[in-house]
C-alpha cells in the first residue's frame, strides 16, 4: 500500500475478490445445469458496483490496529465477505419493499420475474420471481460466512470476527423484521424509527465493519469501544443521509425513481418527524399518501410537507451532530495515524453523499 489511499484501486480490488469467489461457486454449481447459471447471473450482476463502505470501513479498522504486516490480499478477501452479506440484504429488501429497481436495474425478483414472463413459462411469473429473490438472497448470506472464513486468515483471527459476523446478521435480520412490522402497522414514532434505523442500517453498515476488521487485529474490547463510539453515530448519520435522498434524492443519480421511500411507504425518522410536526391537514395527506402509487406532482406536494414541518431541517442538523460525535471520538482513539486520517474521509463520504 502507499502512503495514499486509492478508493478507486481498492473498489477494484474488492470487485475482483468477489469475482473470483463467484468463478469458484460457479465451479461447484456447473453440474446443476442452466438455471444454477441463471442464478449465479443473478448474483454477479447484485455484487458489481457499489460504494463499497463496508468493506472500506472493514479494512481501516483493520488497519487502526493493525497498520503493517498483513496479508493484504486475505484482508480484502474477508473485507469482500460484507459486500456478499450487503448484496444478501439488499435481494430481500428490495422483494420485501417491492423496489422494482436496484442502481438503475431491474431488482432480482423482477428481472427474474421477467424471465418466466419471457419464456412463457407455467405458473405465476410473480412468484417464481419471489422465490427466486429469497434463494439468492440465502445464497449470499451463505456465501457471506464462507467468503470470511476462507479469506486466509488464521483461524485464531477469523474466530473473533466470526463472533462479530454472527452478531451482525442476528442484529440486520431482526432490525428487516422490525421495519417490516412498522410498515404492517403503518405508524412509527422517532424512538421506534430510530430503532429500526440503527439495527436494520447502522450497525451493519459501519460500526460491526469495523469490529469485523479490528477483531481480525486482535483487537481488545476496549479497542472495539472506542470503535463503536465512532461508527455507532456515523451509521446513524449514514442512514438518516440515505433516508433524506430516498424523498429528494435525484433519480438520475440515486438510480431509484422520484421519492420511492414514500411509495413504498417507509416509516422513517424523517417521516415520523414530519408526521409531529405538520398541521393536521399536511399530516393527514403525508400519512394517506405513504405506500401508495405516486406521480411526480404528489411526490412534490409530499415534498413540500415534509420541508415545511421542519423535518428535513430536524434531520439534518442530526446528521451534523452525529458526525461530529463520531469523530470527536475518532480523535480521541488510539489508533494509526494513517487509518485515522482515511477513517475521517470516509466519514464525510458517507454522510455528505448525493448517492
Amino acid at each position: 500500500m502507499s502512503d495514499t489511499w486509492d478508493a478507486d484501486d481498492f473498489r477494484a480490488r474488492v470487485q475482483e475478490a468477489l469475482d473470483s469467489f463467484l468463478d469458484r461457486q460457479a465451479a461447484v454449481l456447473a453440474p446443476l445445469g442452466s438455471d444454477a447459471a441463471r442464478l449465479l447471473e443473478q448474483a454477479r450482476v447484485t455484487v458489481s458496483g457499489g460504494k463499497r463502505f463496508r468493506a472500506a470501513f472493514c479494512y481501516w479498522g483493520h488497519r487502526a490496529f493493525a497498520p503493517d504486516g498483513v496479508d493484504d490480499d486475505a484482508l480484502i478477501r474477508a473485507c469482500a465477505a460484507l459486500e456478499l452479506l450487503h448484496a444478501s440484504a439488499l435481494v430481500h429488501d428490495d422483494y420485501m419493499d417491492a423496489s422494482d429497481t436496484r442502481r438503475g436495474r431491474p431488482s432480482t425478483h423482477r428481472a427474474l420475474e421477467a424471465e418466466h414472463r419471457d419464456e412463457d413459462w407455467r405458473g405465476n411469473p410473480e412468484q417464481y420471481g419471489a422465490a427466486a429473490a429469497i434463494l439468492l438472497g440465502d445464497l449470499l448470506l451463505s456465501w457471506a460466512d464462507e467468503m470470511l472464513r476462507r479469506s486466509g486468515f488464521p483461524v485464531d483471527k477469523v474466530a473473533p470476527a466470526l463472533q462479530v459476523f454472527d452478531l451482525c446478521r442476528t442484529e440486520v435480520i431482526a432490525g428487516q423484521f422490525l421495519d417490516v412490522s412498522v410498515q404492517a402497522r403503518g405508524r412509527a414514532d422517532v424512538d421506534t424509527a430510530m430503532t429500526v434505523l440503527r439495527y436494520k442500517s447502522a450497525k451493519y453498515s459501519i460500526e460491526r465493519p469495523l469490529h469485523i476488521g479490528a477483531a481480525l487485529a486482535g483487537a481488545s474490547s476496549a479497542d472495539l469501544a472506542a470503535l463503536t463510539a465512532f461508527g455507532l453515530p456515523l451509521g446513524e448519520a449514514f442512514q438518516l443521509r440515505d433516508d433524506l435522498l430516498g424523498v429528494f434524492g435525484d433519480p438520475t443519480e440515486t438510480g431509484k425513481p422520484a421519492g420511492d421511500d414514500l411509495v413504498e411507504g417507509k416509516r422513517t425518522v424523517l417521516v415520523a418527524l414530519a408526521l409531529d410536526a405538520a398541521s393536521a391537514r399536511d399530516a393527514a395527506l403525508l400519512d394517506g399518501s405513504l405506500g401508495q402509487a405516486l406521480s411526480e406532482e404528489q411526490v412534490d406536494e409530499l415534498r413540500r410537507v415534509i420541508t415545511a414541518s421542519g423535518a428535513r431541517e430536524q434531520v439534518e442538523a442530526a446528521i451534523t451532530a452525529l458526525t461530529s460525535s463520531a469523530l470527536a471520538a475518532l480523535e480521541r482513539a488510539t489508533v494509526d495515524e494513517r487509518a485515522r486520517g482515511v477513517l475521517l474521509g470516509l466519514a464525510q463520504a458517507a454522510t455528505q453523499r448525493s448517492v
